[in-house]
């Protein structure tokens, strides 16, 4: 049985809330190269306390560089970036207290059971929920025992956003939590990003699927080309462009449909351009 609300070992830190979760201003980060590659240029974006914030877009817009900026594992070329009020230069320490992270691709020891890793990954919070209940949040309190090294890619993904909320953060970046995952996975996580955010948290998440950027965020920011050309809740964004679904406004804008897969191809007859078809149906 799933907990109604994760037991706490320890208060939770709460800062004013009137505070933004993330504040980023003309965000650079540029790669040396010949030419250099510029990935992200010139962002900004506000997140509030308490919201889920999308970052949407297609593979190599810029998301997991802007989101991996954000959680203190790169440095940005320029520009400004303030967590929860606080700065990587000054406060690393605390901010690694009040954040949790699961990563595109997490690395974890083949050797340890899930249970084990959790219970590594809860070590680092001074106060948090129990393992066994981040298994549970997740569907893998069964698979406790199981080595890590025994279990599928779906369910490796789901363990490494278990170790994201085992210290129940403030704020939680989840980068593609769902892509590879079977649609029943894919619904868990996305009611555990609804329970986190009604107790009052914090979610920042990438993801290529409109589908749920539609369903979990409150509001989200299209990404192409390391550039926000959209934001807005998504009501507002269909509302906008006068359209029906999320994907279609990214054609809107690039002139280009996003595919499941996560990459972009051409809008034209062999591809269905669907936003006619809406537009000619009164949809």
């Amino acid at each position: 049985m799933k907990p109604d609300k994760p037991r706490l070992d320890g208060p939770p830190d709460r800062s004013s809330e009137t505070t933004p979760a993330i504040r980023v201003r003309d965000l650079v980060k540029r790669y040396p190269g010949r030419p250099p590659v510029e990935a992200v240029r010139g962002l900004s974006l506000t997140v509030c306390q308490g919201e889920c914030f999308g970052l949407l877009g297609p593979n190599g817009a810029g998301k997991t560089t802007t989101i991996e900026i954000l959680e203190g594992l790169l440095t940005p070329t320029s520009g400004s970036v303030e967590v929860l009020g606080l700065s990587w230069a000054r406060d690393e320490g605390r901010l690694r207290e009040l954040i949790g992270v699961s990563l595109q691709e997490t690395r974890l020891s083949e050797k340890l059971s899930l249970l084990e890793t959790v219970r590594l990954f809860r070590s680092f919070y001074s106060s948090g929920i129990e393992p066994l209940a981040a298994l549970e949040l997740v569907g893998l309190v069964h698979k406790a025992a199981a080595r890590v090294s025994d279990v599928s890619g779906g369910e490796r993904q789901r363990l490494a956003v278990a170790t994201a909320v085992v210290g129940w953060p403030r704020l939680l970046f989840l980068d593609e939590p769902t892509t590879g995952l079977d649609p029943q996975s894919r619904r868990q996580i996305w009611s555990l990003v609804e329970m986190f955010r009604g107790c009052g948290h914090t979610v920042m998440l990438t993801t290529h699927f409109m589908d749920e950027a539609e369903r979990l965020c409150d509001r989200l920011a299209i990404v192409d080309a390391g550039r926000i050309i959209a934001e807005g809740t998504p009501a507002e964004l269909l509302a906008e462009f006068g359209v029906a679904h999320l994907d279609d406004v990214f054609v809107k804008l690039a002139g280009r449909r996003l595919s499941e897969s996560g990459w972009t191809e051409p809008v034209g007859p062999g591809n269905g351009d669907r936003v006619g078809a809406d537009a000619e149906a009164g949809r």
